[in-house]
């Protein structure tokens, strides 16, 4: 690759041709701020924050799409570049919401980080501000337009990453917004809820629709019995909101944690993750042998379930029918679980800690609640909400020592573990199907086809004279480029994975803010390593997990296992209902 020379403020350095001055100046080591630019996404310029002086433009260029040149000079810090950038922050500033020591982004807003990097205590200009919206009408992401910045990340992400299009800029100049189609709130549109333009706002104009309250007030009643059930992914990221590094494993510490805070019970959502490959495995076996419909396709991820109700419902028979591991917790907590104690269901409150904003609607489906109207699940938390409420008791979470999740439904295996990266699923029921049909020991039980963070992965799978195809998906742009094979009749897997979210739960919407490649990479090892460590790695083997059939369920896919751990679908549409004058006339861009 060519590479050309260039000069930031007197230092010469050489880069690709092609880079930017943005990229010039970090090969350098030179801070420039950034709030709308997002590496391999958008360079789009909008929020003119990374201004800089090049020798021989009048004007000052945005580092972020200004190509460097082979020979060009830049300067980053001439009186000129920070007077423009502590104006433009300080227009911002004059627009926005700043009631910074309540937020929930405060210390960790790259609007108030890039303020304070400028030197900026105070704005010099006062005047209107844009009308407030606040969009609080889904169960997951609440949308506040006084904080918004209009940077249009959220609009990127939306769009380029998971394929969904649910935000657009509308208006032009000072009235410009972010909203959904037609000036619709966000659940009158087809937007999955999967949080990934909450995890890529730079500061709190999206964010999720907190339980935290909630929970605190059902820990404090007395006649409630509260469990709480912690997803794979959470304990590979929840440490970094407590300054650790990413991809720290701390499980034992947020057992620890959890117990501390006054849950009665903590479980572990890897043991239904067990259970879900036993369910999900048996299930793609009958297909397989029954002439079922192929190919089946995961059905774990409830921003994706929402995602091919919306744009492809012609394929849901496709999906498997198992409820995610999440809900299959909740039923049995509010059965078998209520037996073993002698609760009533109605007594029993569950909440669920997950990587996820779109676990917080999944919840809240009419088909996740039992015949007497009893939801599965009462109360879902991202982990960072978990994170305040650690927080909020004074517990120095880092220091804590480790603690084992309860039993009877906090024993799981490795293969449970790796449900929270992208190919965790896959490889997991590779390991259970594989030992079923052939009755053999598997010889080596790591699918490393299926892992990475590969937009799509696809592999063949030897099991006894069977070859199944197998492909994953991560990222909902990427699940679209499946699902058009599968319409096209071009697909000929056997079995899909589809994770929501880029890196699978891992990267979900709920995880700490920034989530990068590189921390994505960090979890994605400490997730591995878990599985590694475990002496149990195959969900078949689980012994708690064999108990559950034997005392309760009776056989997978069984009549009783049916009621409790499988779900149906709804189609829906890709379009506002209605769009009245009013709505029209704020066309979008």
């Amino acid at each position: 690759m060519e590479n050309i020379t260039v000069k930031i403020d007197g230092k010469s350095i050489s880069v690709p041709k092609g880079s930017t001055v943005l990229d010039a100046a970090r090969a350098a080591g030179v801070y420039i701020p950034t709030l709308c630019h997002m590496d391999n996404l958008q360079s789009i310029g909008a929020c003119r924050v990374c201004l800089v002086e090049i020798e021989g433009s009048r004007a000052l260029q945005t580092a972020c799409t200004y190509p460097a040149d082979d020979g060009m000079s830049v300067r980053t810090t001439t009186p000129r570049v920070r007077s423009a950038r502590r104006t433009v922050v300080e227009l911002m500033l004059s627009a926005h919401n700043q009631e910074c020591t309540t937020c929930g982004r405060s210390l960790n807003c790259e609007l108030q980080k890039v303020a304070r990097q400028l030197g900026i205590q105070q704005s010099r200009f006062e005047g209107e501000k844009p009308g407030a919206v606040i969009d609080e009408s889904t169960a997951s992401i609440v949308r506040d337009s006084s904080k918004c910045i209009l940077c249009r990340r959220c609009v990127t992400v939306c769009r380029q990453v998971q394929g969904v299009g649910a935000l657009s800029p509308a208006k032009r100049g000072f009235d410009t917004v972010i909203v959904p189609a037609m000036k619709k709130e966000l659940a009158d549109v087809a937007c999955v809820l999967c949080g990934q333009c909450v995890s890529v706002c730079p500061v709190n104009a999206l964010h999720e629709k907190e339980s935290i309250t909630d929970v605190w007030e059902a820990i404090a009643d007395p006649g409630k019995h509260v469990v709480v059930q912690t997803a794979p992914a959470v304990r590979a990221a929840i440490g970094e909101e407590f300054g650790m590094p990413p991809g720290s494993r701390v499980t034992g510490k947020m057992v620890a944690a959890l117990k501390a805070m006054g849950f009665d019970r903590v479980f572990d959502t890897d043991f239904t993750a067990d259970l879900t490959i036993i369910e999900e495995g048996t299930e793609l076996i009958s297909r397989i042998q029954g002439g079922g419909t192929l190919p089946m396709i995961t059905s774990c991820s409830p921003g994706w379930i929402k995602f091919i109700e919306h744009f492809y419902p012609a394929l849901l028979p496709h999906l498997s029918t198992c409820k995610s591991p999440q809900q299959m917790f909740g039923a049995l907590a509010k059965t078998y679980y209520a037996e073993k104690m002698n609760l009533r269901p109605e007594d029993i409150y569950v909440v669920s800690i997950m990587p996820c904003t779109a676990k917080k609607y999944e919840c809240t489906r009419a088909e996740m609640e039992s015949a007497q109207g009893v939801p599965d699940v009462d109360a879902v938390l991202t982990t960072r909400e978990a994170a305040k409420m650690i927080r909020e008791v004074g517990l120095d979470f880092a220091n804590l020592d480790n603690q084992d999740f309860d039993l009877p439904l906090g024993i799981s295996t490795g293969a449970a573990v790796i449900f929270g990266a992208t190919g965790g699923v896959m490889e997991a029921a590779l390991r259970t199907v594989y030992e079923i049909l052939t009755k053999e020991t598997l010889a080596n039980i790591d699918f490393t086809a299926v892992r990475g963070l590969e937009g799509v992965k696809e592999a063949t799978v030897q099991v006894g004279e069977l070859p199944v195809k197998v492909a994953v998906a991560n990222g909902l742009s990427n699940a679209r480029r499946l699902m058009d094979k599968v319409s096209s009749g071009e697909a000929d897997y056997h079995f899909i994975e589809i994770m929501c979210c880029p890196g699978g739960c891992l990267g979900g919407g709920g995880q700490p803010i920034p989530t990068t490649e590189e921390i994505r990479k960090a979890r994605m090892q400490a997730i591995y390593e878990e599985d590694a460590s475990l002496p149990i790695r195959k969900s078949h083997e689980n012994p708690a997990v064999k108990a559950l059939y034997d005392e309760y369920l009776g056989e997978p896919l069984g009549h009783k296992s049916h009621k409790l751990l499988h779900t149906s679908y709804t189609p829906r549409s890709q379009y506002p209902e209605t769009a009245d004058e009013e709505a029209v006339s704020i066309l979008v861009e």
